[in-house]
């Protein structure tokens, strides 16, 4: 039971890592090359697009079925418990900055210009950020499933 607790979790470590990864080599690159108008109202629709309970599922199971994976391998688990403690850290990563950011834009109202000059930057920097520590993350849990001890 404990290898497909830990296997779930790496799938969904997978998925997330990769959805912040194609954000930061293709959504994002594709939506600066158009207009204001065109990147704030993109950005709106794929922030409510996002928020259905297949993304929540992966986004959050990915560090919750690692938490658990913790406590079901028996032994030495430093993989487990590091892919565990970074999944963690882009949760909170994106509570911390992703969110707010996005609310922002939500309620910026139609200076799309201004809107995307306090948003764009610092949404793409944390997502670089948020991309890497997710990968670490899978990547830990990759190393967890490789060697057999989590």
């Amino acid at each position: 039971m404990s290898m497909v607790v830990l296997v779930a979790a790496l799938v969904a470590a997978g998925l997330v890592a990769g959805l912040f990864y194609a954000y930061a080599c293709s959504v994002m690159p594709g939506l600066a090359r158009g207009d204001d108008k065109t990147f704030v109202e993109g950005m709106r629709g794929i922030n409510i697009a996002i928020v259905n309970p297949v993304f929540l599922l992966t986004f959050l199971g990915a560090p919750l079925l690692a938490g658990v994976a913790v406590f079901l391998n028996p032994g030495p688990r430093p993989w487990v418990i590091a892919g565990f403690v970074l999944l963690v850290a882009m949760v909170l990563l994106t509570g911390a900055v992703h969110i707010p950011l996005n609310n922002a834009l939500e309620g910026g109202g139609d200076d799309y210009a201004a809107v995307r000059a306090a948003f764009e930057a610092v949404w793409v920097r944390w997502n670089v950020v948020r991309a890497l520590v997710s990968t670490a993350g899978f990547g830990c849990l990759v190393a967890a499933v490789l060697t057999g001890r989590g």
